[in-house]
């Protein structure tokens, strides 16, 4: 498959910049895989499409303030993406921009009393420096506290590149850009899919008797990239550090046994319950994922998926495509497009369920 396969024209403004108010509002696209049946909601009425037997699974993950500036000796200004903790306690893995003017033992200034320490520049697979440093972030007054504390104190949160804010996100982003789900903190990015979710359309879920669960991946800096490579089989997919509780393997055999079908909300949950599947039973567990879902791809775990409309030549796409069939996704696209719908982080969502069947009709 190349690369070009995964592209769709997208008129720039249906780039979602701010999300539905009240989230729920946003628009849903049900369809089944497999036929051509579907019809159009909101998110608010998403329960009514769903089965009391079905199981929805949630990532948890919360973003973090990641993006810091600080400036050199100079005055020279650094900005540094806080990645996740790698090496000794307190080092983490960052994206600094531009890589190559620190230099290995500099010491920056984030704000008064708070530094950062560039440790050493981190190298590729052939020995060749990158953008990512490995560094420390200090508070002089309390050097026990915790980067995640100092990064939700100081820093910024990493919008997408396709959102545009003149001067920054704003502290308002800070929440604005979380589920309502999101407790683990450690991603540089929200798994946007549980963006739309509000405590109404929960207690419609809860009322109706489908069951919920929660896990953990933290969405990394790979979820922006588009892949690189001309053929995409030929692509290295990043890797992500995820946690499934036993409680998940327990909710979705508790599904399995009563028939119902577990339906990720996103593509990190998606992709957490197959990592965790890996060797052909889901069990419980932590530890890292590099998982490429492409068409092909045989779900050992997942029947159904919540999502949102993905960037063209994305991972995500290629997901959703190995999930539904990628002509049926571009065609869905397309068609949404023409709707006049909103995509990406802020945009609007679509749900895919397993089977055929008349979706124009709600679920008896």
């Amino acid at each position: 498959m190349r690369t070009s396969d995964l592209e769709y024209e997208l008129p720039e403004e249906r780039i979602a910049q701010m999300p539905a108010e009240p989230r729920d509002a946003a628009q849903l696209w049900v369809q089944t895989v497999g036929a051509d049946a579907y019809t159009t909601t909101t998110v608010r009425e998403l329960a009514q499409f769903l089965d009391p037997r079905d199981l929805l699974v949630f990532n948890n993950t919360r973003v973090l303030p990641a993006r810091v500036w600080a400036r050199r000796a100079s005055g020279a200004r650094i900005e540094l993406l806080f990645l996740e903790p790698q090496g000794a306690p307190g080092e983490w893995s960052a994206m600094v921009r531009p890589a190559k003017k620190p230099q290995a033992g500099e010491t920056l200034t984030v704000a008064e009393g708070v530094h950062v320490e560039m440790i050493a520049r981190e190298l590729d697979a052939q020995g060749q420096p990158t953008a990512r440093w490995r560094v420390r972030l200090h508070d002089d007054g309390r050097p026990t506290r915790a980067t995640e504390d100092l990064l939700e104190a100081l820093g910024e949160m990493p919008l997408p590149p396709y959102i545009q804010r003149a001067d920054g996100a704003s502290p308002d982003e800070h929440e604005r850009y979380q589920t309502m789900f999101a407790r683990e903190r450690g991603a540089v990015a929200a798994p946007t899919a549980g963006l739309h979710f509000t405590p109404r359309v929960m207690e419609s879920l809860h009322a109706r008797g489908i069951q919920t669960v929660q896990l953990t991946l933290h969405v990394g800096l790979g979820t922006f990239l588009p892949i690189q490579t001309e053929e995409v089989e030929a692509h290295t997919m990043h890797s992500e550090r995820y946690r499934v509780d036993p409680e998940v393997v327990e909710a979705v055999a508790a599904c399995r046994a009563r028939g119902g079908r577990v339906i990720a909300v996103g593509t990190t949950s998606a992709r957490a319950l197959e990592a965790a599947a890996a060797n052909g039973t889901l069990c419980a567990g932590s530890g890292r994922t590099d998982l490429f879902i492409a068409p092909g791809y045989r779900f050992r775990v997942v029947d159904g998926l919540f999502t949102n409309f993905h960037l063209p030549g994305s991972t995500l796409l290629l997901l959703v495509g190995a999930l539904f069939g990628l002509p049926e996704v571009l065609q869905l696209y397309r068609r949404a497009i023409e709707a006049r719908w909103r995509f990406y982080s802020y945009g609007d969502a679509m749900l895919l369920l397993p089977g055929d069947g008349d979706l124009r009709r709600p679920v008896a």
